[in-house]
């Protein structure tokens, strides 16, 4: 996998908004928090376009603001602004080939997971984690810092407490995943998720549990999760019941789609739509150890 190089002081980032709206404000304090770690920020010049009532920008105007950051070559990385939606609508128009020349961080999670898989899928690293929507908020002074550090080359880990529902083991594998419903959405497209050897993580936010089992079949019906390495669930965010109660717990509901599988499971990491929500690279080595006393991800 193609590692791009470490951010070092005085270089230019480049802050885009694949997806939805945001506003001034937050835009603005988040810029800030970048430029406290010595760097320099440039906007999309269409950030705040009123062209579309949900999205930050039509079609083209988001496309653009992309494409212009992937071949700047005095953009060093890309922070995707927010999630929501609305990346896999401009994904197979971008052009990579001078991304693949001088490649660059291209930071997100939620929605960006569309991106990563695509990234992943011509063999470049990248990095899930929080985004300028949330850097201002206090809870995310920690998120925002392991981003930091992974930008400027800097090592960390992921590690969390034990789950009754956990299956104990060793993996080491790259990591691959981000949201289940866009790791789901990329089935039969261009950025099919590989999980084959893989450690694969999954996270969710506002979703139906029947939703959440039927993308979980989904996945094993596409042998996704036969020939995993291991799994890792972050975040699971305001799980949802409908008026006929689905009447089971989202833990079993994903432990039920594996259970005759060998690898290690290990649910409750930081990662996703809640604090923390820890920065890793999608596409390095990691090492998954899964106890009875804890869980842990560490990369070489």
């Amino acid at each position: 996998m193609i590692q791009p190089p470490a951010l070092h002081k005085n270089d230019v980032v480049g802050i885009v908004a694949p997806g939805r709206k945001l506003d001034t404000d937050t835009v603005d304090a988040s810029v800030h928090i970048v430029e406290s770690w010595g760097l320099h920020v440039r906007t999309g010049k269409n950030l705040f376009s009123p062209g579309h009532s949900y999205l930050s920008g039509s079609d083209a105007e988001r496309l653009s603001d992309l494409q212009n950051m992937l071949d700047d070559p005095s953009v060093k990385a890309i922070i995707c602004a927010r999630g929501g939606y609305g990346t896999t609508r401009i994904l197979d128009q971008l052009d990579f080939s001078s991304f693949l020349k001088r490649p660059k961080w291209i930071c997100g999670f939620s929605d960006i997971t569309a991106l990563h898989l695509k990234l992943h899928s011509i063999g470049a690293q990248s990095i899930h984690g929080t985004m300028p929507v949330l850097f201002p908020k206090p809870e995310s002074v920690l998120s925002v810092e392991t981003l930091r550090k992974i930008l400027f080359g800097e090592r960390v880990r992921l590690e969390t407490n034990p789950d009754s529902k956990n299956k104990v083991g060793d993996a080491e594998g790259l990591l691959i995943g981000g949201n289940l419903s866009l790791i789901v959405d990329s089935l039969g497209t261009s950025s099919e998720i590989d999980t084959r050897n893989k450690i694969l993580v999954i996270e969710e936010v506002d979703e139906y549990l029947y939703r959440v089992d039927r993308m979980m079949v989904q996945l094993k019906r596409a042998n996704k999760l036969q020939h995993l390495a291991g799994l890792v669930v972050g975040h699971l965010t305001e799980m949802k019941e409908t008026e006929l109660p689905f009447g089971e717990a989202i833990q079993n509901i994903i432990v039920d789609q594996v259970k005759e599988f060998a690898y290690p499971v290990g649910f409750g990491f930081p990662v996703g739509h809640e604090n923390p929500n820890l920065a890793w690279i999608q596409g390095s080595i990691g090492k998954l150890k899964v106890t009875r006393e804890k869980s842990m991800i560490t990369f070489s």
